[in-house]
């Protein structure tokens, strides 16, 4: 979701909508045979559609749908963002007063993902769900009840600037903790809907940087077995009402036009979809995509591709409703066309209750804003931030702590004792830190003291000998005095990749861009979308320093600061040259706070991690998984000084460097929302046995890491399931106060299923959760299969001494992949190890059993085969064979494609649909496993990319099995071919 779909700049449009609304309610007829709860829904659609005007069909394909009110029809608007929480709640009038309206803030996404526990997930799902209802009751206008969450984007790389969004690398748990937090959302009523949730970005989005015109080429095994298997489950269980596709294009297509909207996504679900675009994508088929010469050409085409809704423009419906009325004019759409779509809509709004008597029993009606962080949703709150805590290292039982007042704690680091937000959270209702937390949990007279360990400084400008100063109130920094006081210093964060924020003294809030290019104290955090907090201090060759703008605008180029000759700081300067040069003197240095705070506790806590809003976020990728310089510097001294110290990672993303550091206990932990310190306490004083598990690798190094845009997973080696590498901690990894013995792994056939037990038993001194896991390998294979697979997992608790049997089912067709040399899913006949374990790595039975299914027999490439149907490749991407569907290979200059076991029958032809718009010719030589060729087709000049001409060309005879190979001497698309006798 872009910044452009912000609610806030929507208030005086929507309240206007809501009273013509109201007003038109009163004199609606009661006798409207849509507004009939007893009529099946299909002949309420038929009959409301068939009482509209076009004009007003029109109006309801944009994410504004406004009022109709000669049917007593009210305003209504797709999305309010819901990932953790009711998110962008804040302070509002209303009713000529102001309303608090902060919901409660759970984990983030990749933390409700660590808890590996669906059951719990879909509690937290009903929780944002009611608290949706409750927002709406309180103003429709700007709480929606169509909520865009959740994300079901896998995490295939850590440095996904969104990393915090999703759930897993993995499919199939990505799929169990998106269905529940759907179902959630969507109540146990049989009949209504408590709100409907919209699964986000539809299809193979990882990556921020040119995310609106980058294209994840992704061969087909991956997308079918992989990346579309994220989104399938909770649409097949009619646990989302809706999908977005992603800005950016998937082989060559842009998904705002993906023929798969209406064809693939919607076959999921046995329940009606409404499909809206992110903010702004409908217009980027234009311009930067430059896809669709005209906005009518692109709105027609992404309504027929299966797009039902138009998030665009804002609060302003008529770009969009004036572009679908040209295209019906030019007969690039039909009414027709446009009558499905807003069955679509409709659909969604019936299943709401939106149409219904306050009679005819909707219990979600009755929910009203006492819903909103209401002691149980507290409650909830924090017992999910202590189920995603993740135990890292807990050498010679570091942890947990023994919760004694009298002892000394020290809590350190600039993540001790704040909180913070992230894009898509809602403001805090409350904070409790971890210092907070820690004190709360020793009660009354408890000995904790603690430091941010952050460097406080002060800049000197050398060519006056005078310091930058702060006002005391929000405001402009300029340039002060010949000595530094509290007005002239500021606490330094580093959050790394040399990215800073200074927050002045003065008056506690950060340095921000400001008007006119100049520098002001007015941020209680780092936010906003072009989070203008961001600096660096760079140093110069002399020694000196230049301080450096390093937000999302750039101003032109201009990013270094300037002190004018009336002592004003900008950002006017283009080079470090030509910019102020400082003295960075250190007025106290955070490693010696933190040092001194921690020397003689009898316990040192470390509080590091990552600022949400920087390095990572939407619209930025990270550039580095490395912890900060000066935060693992903080680290190292702590331990140092003190030998009993245990380490909390607070961030939102895999984070390297562990493996060099050698403090007995560390912890992870999302930003968990308002609850995180008490989690953190009942985690680090044992009242909680850790269970949280990894649901991504940890590598070992950014060296692991191929380009974020290389979708293939297989070729590349990324997630737990093609990585071969060394990984610092690995995919379901988690540890416990308590030890588990697994034993007696039976595997056994039940007609198409196996069936997987095994006791689990606890043989330390506590209870505990174990998060039983389930993998397969399929020993042998016709084509790469994945190291093993997640197929089930349960988190279970289990008693000291206690032994449980835990079962699995795993259906036939769930040992399933994409057969590319037929196109269609198959199950291979074969041998199976059926592993279950306590991570990806550490696996604890194993068996292995015979599973019926095919045999794939050898390639038949004398039927045509689609080019994309590769089994290897080099040196070649993915792209559209038409803009309404297709997908061919786009190859450069010795580029090559495999297909391997083919049966050849003797000579023939090679018979191939292609497209050149290059000047020059281009060739395709077919060559065997041996290296012979067989022979060359040339590929001629088209002028068109989508200009596709068929040629063809003798081969040499050979008959036999072989791996064939096309080769490429140029640049050219080959969307089809065959070898015929």
């Amino acid at each position: 979701m872009a910044r452009s779909r912000r609610w806030w700049g929507s208030v005086g449009l929507a309240a206007a909508m809501v009273l013509i609304a109201t007003t038109a309610a009163a004199a609606a007829p009661a006798v409207d045979r849509f507004r009939d709860p007893g009529l099946p829904l299909s002949v309420r659609l038929d009959d409301l559609i068939s009482r509209l005007t076009l004009d007003e069909k029109i109006s309801l394909l944009h994410q504004y749908e406004v009022p109709i009110p000669r049917l007593g029809i009210g305003f209504f608007k797709t999305g309010t963002e819901a990932l953790h929480g009711v998110a962008w709640t804040t302070d509002f009038y209303h009713g000529g007063a102001v309303v608090t309206a902060k919901g409660t803030v759970f984990p983030q996404a990749v933390g409700l993902g660590s808890t590996w526990d669906p059951a719990l997930i879909k509690q937290v799902g009903n929780a944002v769900g009611q608290e949706a209802r409750g927002y709406n009751a309180e103003n429709p206008t700007l709480w929606d009840l169509n909520l865009w969450a959740p994300v079901t984007n896998l995490l295939r790389d850590p440095r996904w600037g969104r990393n915090e969004e999703g759930y897993s690398e993995d499919p199939y748990l990505t799929g169990a903790i998106s269905s529940a937090y759907g179902k959630g959302i969507e109540g146990d009523d049989p009949r209504y809907l408590q709100a409907a949730p919209t699964l986000k970005h539809y299809l193979a989005y990882n990556n921020e940087t040119n995310r609106v015109t980058s294209n994840s080429a992704v061969p087909p095994k991956i997308l079918h077995d992989y990346d579309e298997q994220a989104f399938k489950p909770a649409l097949t269980a009619n646990a989302a009402t809706g999908v977005m596709p992603s800005y950016n294009l998937v082989n060559g297509r842009p998904n705002t036009v993906s023929p798969d909207l209406g064809s693939t996504v919607r076959s999921w679900s046995t329940n009606d979809l409404a499909i809206v675009s992110d903010a702004g994508a409908p217009s980027n088929l234009v311009w930067p995509e430059l896809y669709y010469a005209t906005k009518p050409a692109a709105v027609a085409a992404a309504i027929k591709a299966g797009l039902d809704s138009f998030t665009d423009n804002d609060n302003n419906p008529g770009i969009i409703t004036d572009a679908v009325k040209a295209a019906v004019d030019q007969n690039l759409l039909t009414v027709a066309d446009i009558e499905r779509a807003d069955r679509h809509l409709l659909s969604l709004r019936f299943r709401l209750g939106e149409f219904d008597p306050p009679s005819a029993g909707n219990p979600y009606a009755r929910i009203t804003p006492a819903v909103i962080n209401s002691p149980a949703h507290q409650a909830l709150a924090r017992k999910a931030a202590d189920e995603q805590v993740v135990l890292l290292r807990n050498d010679n039982g570091a942890l947990p702590l023994t919760a004694d007042p009298a002892k000394k704690v020290a809590v350190v680091g600039p993540l001790a004792d704040t909180l913070y937000t992230d894009w898509y959270g809602g403001s805090l209702p409350y904070q409790v830190t971890p210092v907070q937390g820690i004190m709360d949990r020793l009660g009354a007279g408890a000995n904790v003291s603690s430091t941010e360990g952050v460097d406080r400084i002060a800049l000197k400008d050398n060519a006056t000998g005078r310091y930058l100063t702060a006002p005391t109130a929000d405001g402009a920094l300029t340039e002060g005095p010949t000595t530094a006081g509290g007005n002239e210093s500021m606490d330094v964060f580093d959050w790394g990749a040399g990215k800073l924020t200074l927050r002045t003294v003065a008056n506690g809030k950060y340095l921000s861009l400001g008007p006119n290019r100049s520098l002001v104290n007015n941020a209680a955090q780092p936010n906003g979308w072009f989070v203008q907090q961001q600096l660096k201090l760079d140093q110069q060759p002399d020694g000196g320093y230049v301080l450096e703008y390093a937000g999302n605008d750039a101003g032109g180029g201009n990013r270094y600061a300037v002190v004018g000759a009336d002592g004003a700081v900008a950002l006017t300067a283009a080079t470090p040259a030509a910019a102020t040069n400082f003295t960075k003197q250190v007025i106290t240095s955070g490693v010696a706070d933190a040092v001194n705070a921690v020397t003689g506790a009898d316990t040192a806590v470390v509080v590091v991690g990552s600022m949400p809003f920087i390095n990572g976020r939407e619209d930025n990728d990270r550039t580095s998984t490395e912890l900060a310089p000066a935060q693992l510097a903080l680290v190292q001294a702590v331990q140092k000084a003190n030998p009993h110290t245990v380490v909390v990672v607070e961030n939102s993303y895999p984070t390297t460097g562990w493996d060099k550091q050698t403090a007995p206990g560390v912890l992870w932990t999302s930003h968990a929302g308002e609850e995180t310190g008490h989690a953190l306490a009942d985690v680090l004083f044992g009242d909680v046995n850790p269970a949280g598990r990894l649901p991504q690798t940890w590598y070992a190094s950014d060296a692991q890491l191929p380009s974020i845009q290389n979708y293939d997973i297989a070729k590349s080696g990324m997630t737990y399931l093609y990585h071969q590498g060394p990984v610092l901690f690995p995919f379901g990894y988690g540890l416990s106060y308590t030890t588990f013995r697994y034993d007696n792994l039976h595997v056994s056939r039940q007609g198409s299923a196996t069936r997987v037990t095994v006791d689990v038993t606890n043989t330390g001194p506590r209870a505990g959760d174990e998060v039983v896991q389930l993998y397969t390998h399929e020993q042998q294979s016709r084509v790469q299969q994945p190291i093993r697979q997640l197929r089930g997992f349960q988190r279970v608790s289990v008693a000291a001494g206690q032994t449980k049997n835990v079962a699995f089912t795993v259906q036939g067709g769930d040992l399933a992949f994409w057969d590319v040399t037929r196109s269609k899913s198959v199950v291979e006949a074969g041998a199976y190890d059926f592993q279950v374990g306590s991570s990806s790595q550490d696996i604890r039975q194993q068996a292995s059993i015979a599973v019926p299914g095919e045999t794939i027999p050898p390639r038949d490439l004398s039927r045509t085969t689609l080019a994309q149907n590769f089994d290897d490749y080099q040196g070649t991407t993915l792209t559209d064979q038409s803009k309404a569907s297709g997908t061919s290979v786009a190859a450069t200059a010795g580029a090559w494609l495999a297909y391997k076991d083919v049966q050849l029958t003797g000579g023939g032809t090679l018979t191939a649909s292609v497209s050149n718009p290059n000047a020059a010719p281009a060739h395709i030589t077919v060559k065997l496993d041996t290296g012979q060729v067989l022979g060359t087709v040339t590929v001629p000049s088209t002028g068109d990319k989508y200009k596709y001409v068929s040629v063809a060309a003798g081969l040499a005879k050979v008959a036999g099995r072989h791996d064939v190979y096309l080769s490429f001497d140029g640049l050219a698309n080959l969307y089809s071919f065959r070898i015929t006798r």
